[in-house]
C-alpha cells in the first residue's frame, strides 16, 4: 500500500476532529460508551476519508506529448537558426569566438 500523501493526512485528521465534535454536541450524550462509540465512529469516517481522497496521478501520456512538442519546437528553431547563420561572414561566426577582439 502506498504512503499517504499530506492533503490525505490533513483530510482525514480534519474530518476526524469536526466530526466528533459536531457528533458529541448533537447528541449531547454523556456515557463513556457513547463517547467512545462517537469516537470510533470518527476515526472510521476519517479513514475513509483519507482513503478516498485522489492522489496526485502521474500521466505518461501529458508528459510524453509535452517532451514531442518540445522536440519538434526545438527542431524548427534550429533549422531557423541554421538558415540565419549561412549568411553570417566567416569574420562574425562561431569560427572567430574564441579569437581577441582587440586590435592594436
Amino acid at each position: 500500500m502506498p504512503r499517504p500523501t499530506a492533503a490525505q493526512l490533513v483530510y482525514g485528521s480534519v474530518t476526524v476532529v469536526f466530526t466528533t465534535l459536531a457528533t458529541l454536541l448533537l447528541s449531547r450524550t454523556d456515557t463513556g460508551v457513547g463517547v467512545a462509540v462517537i469516537c470510533a465512529a470518527a476515526l472510521a469516517l476519517g479513514l475513509l476519508v483519507a482513503v478516498t481522497v485522489p492522489a496526485p496521478q502521474r500521466g505518461k501520456t501529458v508528459r510524453g506529448a509535452r517532451t514531442a512538442e518540445a522536440r519538434a519546437t526545438a527542431a524548427r528553431t534550429r533549422q531557423a537558426l541554421d538558415g540565419i547563420g549561412a549568411g553570417i561572414p566567416a569574420a562574425h561566426s562561431s569560427e572567430s569566438a574564441g579569437q581577441h577582439s582587440l586590435r592594436r
